[in-house]
């Protein structure tokens, strides 16, 4: 196995990711980085905060923004958030569990610059409900894979190892085999629900703050999601612009070890095997 550094480019981003909610319908009680779920709120960012923070990202050149809680879905102005983006022109990711979608967010889904992302933890219904900590996850996640599979709608999925045994490579086969391109595999980081020792740099995949970053539900600006505990300023008080532009931002950035590339190994097939390393492509 051939494990190199990858310089980073640690630049204001072209991709940021927003987490719009806490609340969840599923609890994932060994994994959640948010620790999201069905008694969390919204947080005290209003809609008119995050559609200010929408718009900024464009001025500032901001390509893509991933809207992610949480379940984003159940943020009661979902639809006019993603909305906001896709008519600034920014391209719209939704991260959803796909545990519930209406009938009208298939149609938003369906953008030209509209796109999905989910998780999915097994090919066995027990083991990814024994993940979401809800049962039922299994059966509602897979049938809605394959209703935006039908529907054309670019998907990306990542799969997570939490616990020995995990069928994640099964997992990984099955979505491809549906006819999903973009599978990710990770593990647990050491964040929120899945946090075992006190979370650090060291924690982190290395992409963090190269050309990401992420606001938080009461506008703290982040490096990425799962980098939460690093704070560098708050967007209601100064903006995305100011944050990027400063030195706690920089500082925070380059004392992020950079992302290390893995030599996927083969399998019989030729196909990278996840089970033979710990992440093929982050799944965040």
């Amino acid at each position: 196995m051939t494990i190199a550094p990858e310089a980073p480019t640690r630049q204001a981003p072209e991709f940021l990711e927003l987490e719009i909610t806490g609340k969840c319908q599923l609890t994932c009680p060994s994994l959640c980085y948010a620790k999201a779920g069905p008694t969390e709120g919204h947080g005290s960012m209003t809609t008119d905060d995050w559609k200010r923070v929408i718009g900024e990202a464009a001025e500032i050149g901001v390509k893509r923004v991933q809207l992610i809680g949480g379940e984003p879905t159940t943020h009661p102005d979902f639809e006019t958030l993603a909305q906001h983006a896709l008519d600034l022109g920014l391209a719209v990711q939704t991260y959803s569990n796909l545990y519930r979608v209406r009938a009208g967010h298939w149609d938003l889904f369906r953008h030209p610059k509209a796109s999905l992302a989910t998780s999915y933890h097994s090919d066995v219904a027990e083991e990814h409900d024994r993940v979401t900590g809800r049962q039922g996850s299994h059966r509602a996640t897979r049938a809605n894979i394959v209703q935006a599979l039908d529907r054309g709608i670019p998907l990306q999925v990542g799969i997570v190892h939490v616990f020995e045994g995990q069928r994640t490579a099964q997992a990984r086969e099955e979505l491809l085999a549906l006819g999903v391109r973009t599978v990710n595999v990770d593990r647990v980081r050491s964040v929120g629900r899945g946090e075992v020792h006190v979370p650090s740099t060291a924690d982190l995949c290395g992409r963090c703050a190269d050309g990401r970053a992420a606001v938080m539900t009461d506008g703290t600006i982040t490096p990425c999601v799962l980098g939460r505990f690093l704070g560098t300023g708050n967007v209601k008080a100064k903006g995305l612009a100011a944050v990027f532009a400063g030195r706690r931002w920089r500082e925070t950035a380059a004392s992020i070890p950079p992302r290390r590339v893995t030599a996927c190994p083969p399998d019989d097939s030729g196909d990278c095997d996840p089970a033979n390393t710990e992440a093929c492509d982050p799944a965040y």
